[in-house]
Protein backbone atom coordinates (compact mmCIF):
# COMPACT_ATOMS: atom_id res chain seq x y z
CA UNK A 1 0.00 0.00 0.00
CA UNK A 2 1.44 3.45 -0.85
CA UNK A 3 2.28 5.44 2.27
CA UNK A 4 -0.15 8.16 1.17
CA UNK A 5 -3.01 5.65 1.21
CA UNK A 6 -1.88 4.47 4.63
CA UNK A 7 -1.94 8.05 5.90
CA UNK A 8 -5.50 8.48 4.62
CA UNK A 9 -6.49 5.17 6.21
CA UNK A 10 -5.10 6.31 9.58
CA UNK A 11 -7.23 9.45 9.36
CA UNK A 12 -10.25 7.32 8.46
CA UNK A 13 -9.52 5.04 11.44
CA UNK A 14 -9.59 7.99 13.82
CA UNK A 15 -12.80 9.36 12.33
CA UNK A 16 -14.52 5.98 12.46
CA UNK A 17 -13.47 5.49 16.07
CA UNK A 18 -14.72 8.84 17.32
CA UNK A 19 -18.02 8.50 15.46
CA UNK A 20 -19.07 5.26 17.09
CA UNK A 21 -17.15 4.96 20.34
CA UNK A 22 -19.50 7.44 21.99
CA UNK A 23 -22.32 4.91 21.80
CA UNK A 24 -20.58 2.53 24.17
CA UNK A 25 -19.64 5.38 26.52
CA UNK A 26 -23.02 7.12 26.77
CA UNK A 27 -23.74 5.84 30.32
CA UNK A 28 -20.40 7.14 31.60
CA UNK A 29 -20.75 10.50 29.84
CA UNK A 30 -24.36 10.93 31.00
CA UNK A 31 -23.43 10.14 34.60
CA UNK A 32 -20.48 12.53 34.54
CA UNK A 33 -22.59 15.45 33.32
CA UNK A 34 -25.71 14.51 35.24
CA UNK A 35 -27.94 14.20 32.17
CA UNK A 36 -30.24 11.40 31.04
CA UNK A 37 -29.23 8.76 28.50
CA UNK A 38 -31.70 10.16 25.90
CA UNK A 39 -30.19 13.62 26.40
CA UNK A 40 -26.69 12.20 26.04
CA UNK A 41 -27.90 10.61 22.79
CA UNK A 42 -27.63 14.07 21.24
CA UNK A 43 -23.88 13.43 21.12
CA UNK A 44 -24.65 10.85 18.42
CA UNK A 45 -27.41 12.78 16.68
CA UNK A 46 -25.42 16.02 16.71
CA UNK A 47 -22.47 14.27 15.12
CA UNK A 48 -24.62 12.83 12.34
CA UNK A 49 -26.22 16.20 11.61
CA UNK A 50 -22.78 17.80 11.58
CA UNK A 51 -21.62 15.32 8.94
CA UNK A 52 -24.60 16.08 6.70
CA UNK A 53 -24.20 19.85 7.06
CA UNK A 54 -20.41 19.99 7.11
CA UNK A 55 -19.83 17.87 4.01
CA UNK A 56 -21.06 20.41 1.43
CA UNK A 57 -19.98 23.50 3.39
CA UNK A 58 -16.38 22.44 3.83
CA UNK A 59 -16.26 20.90 0.37
CA UNK A 60 -17.03 24.35 -1.04
CA UNK A 61 -14.10 25.70 0.96
CA UNK A 62 -12.08 22.81 -0.41
CA UNK A 63 -12.51 24.15 -3.93
CA UNK A 64 -10.45 27.22 -2.95
CA UNK A 65 -7.31 25.46 -1.71
CA UNK A 66 -5.30 22.46 -2.83
CA UNK A 67 -6.64 19.07 -1.79
CA UNK A 68 -3.61 18.16 0.29
CA UNK A 69 -3.86 21.38 2.27
CA UNK A 70 -7.60 20.88 2.73
CA UNK A 71 -7.06 17.37 4.08
CA UNK A 72 -4.57 18.76 6.58
CA UNK A 73 -7.02 21.47 7.66
CA UNK A 74 -9.77 18.88 8.08
CA UNK A 75 -7.60 16.64 10.25
CA UNK A 76 -6.66 19.70 12.32
CA UNK A 77 -10.37 20.47 12.80
CA UNK A 78 -10.93 16.85 13.81
CA UNK A 79 -8.16 17.09 16.44
CA UNK A 80 -9.58 20.32 17.86
CA UNK A 81 -13.08 18.82 18.11
CA UNK A 82 -11.87 15.78 20.02
CA UNK A 83 -9.74 17.90 22.36
CA UNK A 84 -12.79 20.05 23.12
CA UNK A 85 -14.80 16.88 23.85
CA UNK A 86 -12.06 15.46 26.09
CA UNK A 87 -11.78 18.61 28.20
CA UNK A 88 -15.38 19.91 28.09
CA UNK A 89 -16.45 21.12 31.55
CA UNK A 90 -20.19 21.04 30.73
CA UNK A 91 -22.39 18.93 28.48
CA UNK A 92 -22.98 21.77 26.01
CA UNK A 93 -19.25 22.09 25.41
CA UNK A 94 -18.99 18.32 24.90
CA UNK A 95 -21.73 18.50 22.29
CA UNK A 96 -19.96 21.40 20.58
CA UNK A 97 -16.77 19.33 20.40
CA UNK A 98 -18.66 16.47 18.79
CA UNK A 99 -20.13 18.79 16.17
CA UNK A 100 -16.74 20.38 15.45
CA UNK A 101 -15.19 16.94 14.90
CA UNK A 102 -18.10 15.84 12.71
CA UNK A 103 -17.69 18.78 10.34
CA UNK A 104 -14.45 17.23 9.10
CA UNK A 105 -16.01 13.82 8.43
CA UNK A 106 -17.82 14.20 5.12
CA UNK A 107 -15.30 16.48 3.45
CA UNK A 108 -12.35 14.31 4.54
CA UNK A 109 -13.82 11.18 2.99
CA UNK A 110 -15.08 13.06 -0.04
CA UNK A 111 -11.78 14.80 -0.83
CA UNK A 112 -9.71 11.87 0.43
CA UNK A 113 -11.37 9.54 -2.03
CA UNK A 114 -10.47 11.85 -4.90
CA UNK A 115 -6.87 11.93 -3.72
CA UNK A 116 -6.76 8.15 -3.18
CA UNK A 117 -8.01 7.54 -6.71
CA UNK A 118 -5.38 9.88 -8.10
CA UNK A 119 -2.59 7.85 -6.49
CA UNK A 120 -3.12 4.78 -8.66
CA UNK A 121 -3.75 3.75 -12.25
CA UNK A 122 -7.30 4.33 -13.56
CA UNK A 123 -8.20 0.63 -13.44
CA UNK A 124 -7.42 0.52 -9.69
CA UNK A 125 -9.33 3.57 -8.49
CA UNK A 126 -12.11 1.77 -6.61
CA UNK A 127 -9.56 -0.45 -4.90
CA UNK A 128 -7.63 2.62 -3.72
CA UNK A 129 -10.79 4.12 -2.29
CA UNK A 130 -11.53 0.85 -0.54
CA UNK A 131 -8.06 0.86 0.99
CA UNK A 132 -8.67 4.29 2.46
CA UNK A 133 -12.02 3.18 3.85
CA UNK A 134 -10.41 0.13 5.36
CA UNK A 135 -9.41 2.51 8.15
CA UNK A 136 -13.08 3.21 8.81
CA UNK A 137 -14.09 -0.43 8.78
CA UNK A 138 -11.17 -1.57 10.94
CA UNK A 139 -12.14 1.13 13.44
CA UNK A 140 -15.34 -0.79 14.10
CA UNK A 141 -13.42 -4.01 14.73
CA UNK A 142 -10.52 -2.60 16.76
CA UNK A 143 -10.84 1.10 17.55
CA UNK A 144 -14.38 1.18 18.90
CA UNK A 145 -14.13 -1.87 21.22
CA UNK A 146 -10.72 -0.76 22.52
CA UNK A 147 -11.87 2.83 22.93
CA UNK A 148 -14.97 1.69 24.79
CA UNK A 149 -12.92 -0.54 27.09
CA UNK A 150 -10.39 2.24 27.75
CA UNK A 151 -13.15 4.73 28.50
CA UNK A 152 -14.92 2.37 30.88
CA UNK A 153 -11.72 1.49 32.73
CA UNK A 154 -9.79 4.77 32.78
CA UNK A 155 -12.42 7.41 32.02
CA UNK A 156 -14.12 8.45 28.81
CA UNK A 157 -12.06 11.64 28.53
CA UNK A 158 -8.91 9.59 27.96
CA UNK A 159 -10.58 7.87 25.01
CA UNK A 160 -11.12 11.19 23.25
CA UNK A 161 -7.57 12.29 24.02
CA UNK A 162 -6.28 9.11 22.37
CA UNK A 163 -8.53 9.71 19.35
CA UNK A 164 -7.17 13.26 19.10
CA UNK A 165 -3.71 11.69 19.04
CA UNK A 166 -4.80 9.51 16.13
CA UNK A 167 -5.87 12.67 14.36
CA UNK A 168 -2.43 14.20 14.89
CA UNK A 169 -0.88 11.04 13.46
CA UNK A 170 -3.17 11.21 10.43
CA UNK A 171 -2.36 14.90 9.94
CA UNK A 172 1.37 14.19 10.05
CA UNK A 173 0.95 11.33 7.60
CA UNK A 174 -0.96 13.47 5.11
CA UNK A 175 1.64 16.23 5.39
CA UNK A 176 4.53 13.82 4.88
CA UNK A 177 3.24 11.35 2.31
CA UNK A 178 0.31 12.72 0.30
CA UNK A 179 1.83 14.22 -2.85
CA UNK A 180 0.93 17.60 -4.25
CA UNK A 181 -0.67 16.88 -7.62
CA UNK A 182 0.90 19.15 -10.22
CA UNK A 183 -2.52 19.82 -11.70
CA UNK A 184 -3.78 20.73 -8.22
CA UNK A 185 -1.28 23.54 -7.64
CA UNK A 186 -3.02 26.86 -7.77
CA UNK A 187 -6.31 25.14 -8.50
CA UNK A 188 -9.32 27.36 -8.04
CA UNK A 189 -12.30 25.24 -8.95
CA UNK A 190 -15.36 27.01 -10.25
CA UNK A 191 -18.21 26.63 -7.74
CA UNK A 192 -20.68 26.93 -10.61
CA UNK A 193 -19.04 23.91 -12.23
CA UNK A 194 -19.24 21.99 -8.95
CA UNK A 195 -22.95 22.77 -8.64
CA UNK A 196 -23.55 21.88 -12.30
CA UNK A 197 -22.68 18.27 -11.46
CA UNK A 198 -26.05 18.00 -9.72
CA UNK A 199 -27.77 18.55 -13.06
CA UNK A 200 -26.42 15.16 -14.09
CA UNK A 201 -29.18 12.58 -13.65
CA UNK A 202 -26.60 9.83 -13.13
CA UNK A 203 -25.11 11.69 -10.16
CA UNK A 204 -28.52 12.07 -8.54
CA UNK A 205 -29.35 8.42 -9.16
CA UNK A 206 -26.05 7.33 -7.61
CA UNK A 207 -26.77 9.43 -4.54
CA UNK A 208 -30.23 7.93 -4.35
CA UNK A 209 -28.63 4.48 -4.38
CA UNK A 210 -26.36 5.61 -1.56
CA UNK A 211 -29.24 6.80 0.62
CA UNK A 212 -31.41 3.73 0.04
CA UNK A 213 -28.73 1.04 -0.17
CA UNK A 214 -26.76 2.02 2.89
CA UNK A 215 -29.98 2.91 4.65
CA UNK A 216 -30.93 -0.74 4.29
CA UNK A 217 -27.92 -1.71 6.40
CA UNK A 218 -28.76 0.71 9.18
CA UNK A 219 -32.44 -0.12 9.32
CA UNK A 220 -31.23 -3.41 10.78
CA UNK A 221 -28.08 -2.29 12.55
CA UNK A 222 -29.69 0.53 14.51
CA UNK A 223 -31.98 -1.97 16.26
CA UNK A 224 -29.69 -4.99 16.23
CA UNK A 225 -29.23 -5.05 20.03
CA UNK A 226 -32.90 -5.78 20.83
CA UNK A 227 -33.01 -8.25 17.93
CA UNK A 228 -30.10 -10.22 19.34
CA UNK A 229 -31.31 -10.13 22.93
CA UNK A 230 -35.07 -10.41 22.55
CA UNK A 231 -35.32 -12.57 19.42
CA UNK A 232 -32.12 -14.62 19.39
CA UNK A 233 -31.79 -14.83 23.17
CA UNK A 234 -28.24 -13.55 23.54
CA UNK A 235 -27.10 -11.93 26.78
CA UNK A 236 -26.54 -8.18 26.71
CA UNK A 237 -22.80 -8.67 27.10
CA UNK A 238 -22.62 -10.71 23.90
CA UNK A 239 -23.86 -7.94 21.62
CA UNK A 240 -20.53 -6.12 21.34
CA UNK A 241 -18.74 -9.32 20.34
CA UNK A 242 -21.39 -10.08 17.74
CA UNK A 243 -20.97 -6.61 16.30
CA UNK A 244 -17.27 -7.29 15.95
CA UNK A 245 -18.37 -10.07 13.58
CA UNK A 246 -20.39 -7.47 11.73
CA UNK A 247 -17.27 -5.30 11.57
CA UNK A 248 -15.21 -8.14 10.11
CA UNK A 249 -17.86 -8.52 7.43
CA UNK A 250 -17.54 -4.79 6.75
CA UNK A 251 -13.79 -5.06 6.23
CA UNK A 252 -14.11 -7.99 3.83
CA UNK A 253 -17.01 -6.48 1.90
CA UNK A 254 -15.30 -3.11 1.52
CA UNK A 255 -12.13 -4.66 0.08
CA UNK A 256 -14.00 -7.04 -2.23
CA UNK A 257 -16.33 -4.27 -3.37
CA UNK A 258 -13.35 -2.13 -4.33
CA UNK A 259 -11.63 -4.97 -6.14
CA UNK A 260 -14.59 -6.05 -8.25
CA UNK A 261 -15.90 -2.52 -8.86
CA UNK A 262 -12.69 -1.84 -10.78
CA UNK A 263 -13.55 -4.78 -13.04
CA UNK A 264 -17.30 -4.31 -13.49
CA UNK A 265 -18.85 -1.53 -11.43
CA UNK A 266 -22.55 -1.86 -12.24
CA UNK A 267 -22.63 -5.68 -12.06
CA UNK A 268 -20.91 -5.36 -8.66
CA UNK A 269 -23.68 -3.03 -7.51
CA UNK A 270 -26.40 -5.38 -8.78
CA UNK A 271 -24.92 -8.33 -6.91
CA UNK A 272 -24.23 -6.44 -3.69
CA UNK A 273 -27.61 -4.70 -3.49
CA UNK A 274 -29.54 -7.82 -4.47
CA UNK A 275 -27.66 -9.97 -1.96
CA UNK A 276 -28.09 -7.31 0.73
CA UNK A 277 -31.86 -7.27 0.22
CA UNK A 278 -31.99 -11.06 0.40
CA UNK A 279 -29.85 -11.32 3.54
CA UNK A 280 -31.84 -8.60 5.31
CA UNK A 281 -35.08 -10.41 4.53
CA UNK A 282 -33.57 -13.67 5.80
CA UNK A 283 -32.40 -11.96 8.99
CA UNK A 284 -36.05 -11.48 9.89
CA UNK A 285 -36.12 -15.26 10.36
CA UNK A 286 -32.53 -16.10 11.28
CA UNK A 287 -32.48 -13.48 14.05
CA UNK A 288 -34.56 -15.92 16.11
CA UNK A 289 -31.71 -18.46 16.24
CA UNK A 290 -28.34 -17.82 17.93
CA UNK A 291 -26.20 -19.66 15.38
CA UNK A 292 -28.01 -18.39 12.30
CA UNK A 293 -28.04 -14.83 13.64
CA UNK A 294 -24.27 -14.96 14.16
CA UNK A 295 -23.83 -16.18 10.58
CA UNK A 296 -26.19 -13.66 8.99
CA UNK A 297 -24.90 -10.56 10.77
CA UNK A 298 -21.44 -10.43 9.12
CA UNK A 299 -23.08 -11.08 5.74
CA UNK A 300 -25.12 -7.92 6.18
CA UNK A 301 -21.90 -6.04 6.90
CA UNK A 302 -20.14 -7.59 3.92
CA UNK A 303 -22.82 -6.98 1.30
CA UNK A 304 -23.67 -3.56 2.72
CA UNK A 305 -20.10 -2.30 2.59
CA UNK A 306 -19.41 -3.92 -0.76
CA UNK A 307 -21.60 -1.13 -2.16
CA UNK A 308 -19.46 1.67 -0.74
CA UNK A 309 -16.49 1.82 -3.18
CA UNK A 310 -18.62 1.37 -6.33
CA UNK A 311 -21.17 3.96 -5.22
CA UNK A 312 -18.54 6.58 -4.52
CA UNK A 313 -16.68 5.73 -7.71
CA UNK A 314 -19.92 6.03 -9.64
CA UNK A 315 -20.36 9.61 -8.42
CA UNK A 316 -16.77 10.53 -9.20
CA UNK A 317 -16.84 8.97 -12.66
CA UNK A 318 -19.81 11.19 -13.50
CA UNK A 319 -18.21 14.38 -12.13
CA UNK A 320 -14.61 14.01 -13.28
CA UNK A 321 -13.99 17.71 -13.95
CA UNK A 322 -15.64 19.01 -10.75
CA UNK A 323 -15.82 16.16 -8.23
CA UNK A 324 -15.18 17.81 -4.85
CA UNK A 325 -18.66 18.93 -3.85
CA UNK A 326 -20.48 15.89 -5.26
CA UNK A 327 -18.03 13.51 -3.59
CA UNK A 328 -18.53 15.13 -0.18
CA UNK A 329 -22.30 15.34 -0.58
CA UNK A 330 -22.39 11.62 -1.35
CA UNK A 331 -20.68 10.97 1.99
CA UNK A 332 -23.44 13.00 3.61
CA UNK A 333 -25.93 10.85 1.71
CA UNK A 334 -24.67 7.78 3.57
CA UNK A 335 -25.48 9.50 6.85
CA UNK A 336 -28.82 10.71 5.54
CA UNK A 337 -29.66 7.11 4.64
CA UNK A 338 -28.71 6.00 8.14
CA UNK A 339 -30.98 8.58 9.75
CA UNK A 340 -33.88 7.81 7.38
CA UNK A 341 -33.58 4.08 7.98
CA UNK A 342 -33.38 4.49 11.75
CA UNK A 343 -36.58 6.57 11.65
CA UNK A 344 -38.44 4.08 9.44
CA UNK A 345 -37.28 1.16 11.58
CA UNK A 346 -38.54 2.96 14.65
CA UNK A 347 -41.92 3.45 13.00
CA UNK A 348 -42.46 -0.28 12.39
CA UNK A 349 -41.26 -1.13 15.89
CA UNK A 350 -43.61 1.46 17.35
CA UNK A 351 -46.44 -0.06 15.35
CA UNK A 352 -45.88 -3.36 17.18
CA UNK A 353 -44.47 -5.50 14.36
CA UNK A 354 -41.82 -7.14 16.52
CA UNK A 355 -38.08 -6.70 17.11
CA UNK A 356 -36.99 -8.12 13.74
CA UNK A 357 -39.36 -6.00 11.61
CA UNK A 358 -36.73 -3.31 10.79
CA UNK A 359 -34.97 -5.94 8.68
CA UNK A 360 -37.89 -5.92 6.24
CA UNK A 361 -37.64 -2.14 6.05
CA UNK A 362 -33.96 -2.56 5.18
CA UNK A 363 -34.76 -5.15 2.53
CA UNK A 364 -37.27 -2.81 0.87
CA UNK A 365 -34.73 0.02 0.89
CA UNK A 366 -32.06 -2.22 -0.68
CA UNK A 367 -34.47 -3.38 -3.39
CA UNK A 368 -35.33 0.25 -4.09
CA UNK A 369 -31.63 1.04 -4.47
CA UNK A 370 -31.28 -1.90 -6.87
CA UNK A 371 -34.16 -0.47 -8.89
CA UNK A 372 -32.34 2.86 -9.16
CA UNK A 373 -29.20 1.04 -10.31
CA UNK A 374 -31.14 -0.68 -13.09
CA UNK A 375 -32.73 2.64 -14.08
CA UNK A 376 -29.30 4.29 -14.22
CA UNK A 377 -28.00 1.55 -16.51
CA UNK A 378 -31.02 1.83 -18.79
CA UNK A 379 -30.62 5.60 -19.11
CA UNK A 380 -26.90 5.22 -19.72
CA UNK A 381 -27.48 2.77 -22.57
CA UNK A 382 -29.80 5.28 -24.23
CA UNK A 383 -26.92 7.74 -24.49
CA UNK A 384 -25.26 10.55 -22.57
CA UNK A 385 -27.99 13.07 -23.24
CA UNK A 386 -30.74 11.02 -21.60
CA UNK A 387 -28.60 9.39 -18.95
CA UNK A 388 -26.55 12.34 -17.78
CA UNK A 389 -28.94 15.21 -17.68
CA UNK A 390 -28.43 16.85 -21.03
CA UNK A 391 -25.46 18.73 -22.38
CA UNK A 392 -23.81 19.28 -19.01
CA UNK A 393 -23.85 15.57 -18.28
CA UNK A 394 -22.37 14.75 -21.68
CA UNK A 395 -19.48 17.13 -21.13
CA UNK A 396 -18.71 15.71 -17.69
CA UNK A 397 -18.94 12.12 -18.85
CA UNK A 398 -16.73 12.61 -21.87
CA UNK A 399 -14.23 14.62 -19.84
CA UNK A 400 -14.16 11.88 -17.24
CA UNK A 401 -13.49 9.30 -19.93
CA UNK A 402 -10.69 11.40 -21.36
CA UNK A 403 -9.20 11.89 -17.92
CA UNK A 404 -9.33 8.18 -17.21
CA UNK A 405 -7.58 7.49 -20.50
CA UNK A 406 -4.60 9.64 -19.55
CA UNK A 407 -1.71 7.89 -17.82
CA UNK A 408 -0.53 8.89 -14.38
CA UNK A 409 -2.54 10.49 -11.57
CA UNK A 410 -6.16 11.24 -12.25
CA UNK A 411 -8.21 14.11 -10.98
CA UNK A 412 -11.08 12.10 -9.56
CA UNK A 413 -11.71 8.84 -7.85
CA UNK A 414 -14.22 7.03 -5.64
CA UNK A 415 -14.91 6.97 -1.90
CA UNK A 416 -17.54 5.96 0.60
CA UNK A 417 -18.20 6.07 4.14
CA UNK A 418 -19.47 5.17 6.39
CA UNK A 419 -19.41 3.25 8.94
CA UNK A 420 -21.01 0.70 10.96
CA UNK A 421 -20.79 0.23 14.60
CA UNK A 422 -18.75 -2.03 16.73
CA UNK A 423 -21.04 -1.26 19.64
CA UNK A 424 -24.74 -1.83 20.25
CA UNK A 425 -27.54 0.01 18.55
CA UNK A 426 -26.03 2.94 16.65
CA UNK A 427 -28.62 5.36 15.42
CA UNK A 428 -26.96 7.09 12.57
CA UNK A 429 -23.82 6.84 10.55
CA UNK A 430 -20.63 7.52 8.60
Amino acid sequence: MPLALLALAVGAFGIGTTEFVIMGLLPEVAADYGVSIPAAGWLTTGYALGVVAGAPLLAVLGTKVTRKRMLMLLMGLFVVGNLVSATAPVFGAMLAGRVIASLAHGAFFGIGSIVAAGLVAPHRKAGAIAMMFTGLTVANVVGVPMGTFLGQQAGWRLTFLVVAGLGVLGLAGVAAFVPQDARDRGRRADLRGELAAFRNAQVLLAMGMTVLGFGGVFAALTYVAPMLTEAAGYADGSVTLLLVLFGLGMVAGNLLGGRFADRALMPMLYVALGALALVLALFTLTAHDKVLAAVTLPLIGAFGFATVPPLQKRVLDQTAEAPTLASAVNIGAFNLGNALAAWLGGLVLGAGYGPTSPNLVGAVLAVSALGLAVLAAVLERRGPASGAGGHTGRVVTEAGAASAARPGPVAAGPSAVPGAAGVPAPGTRG
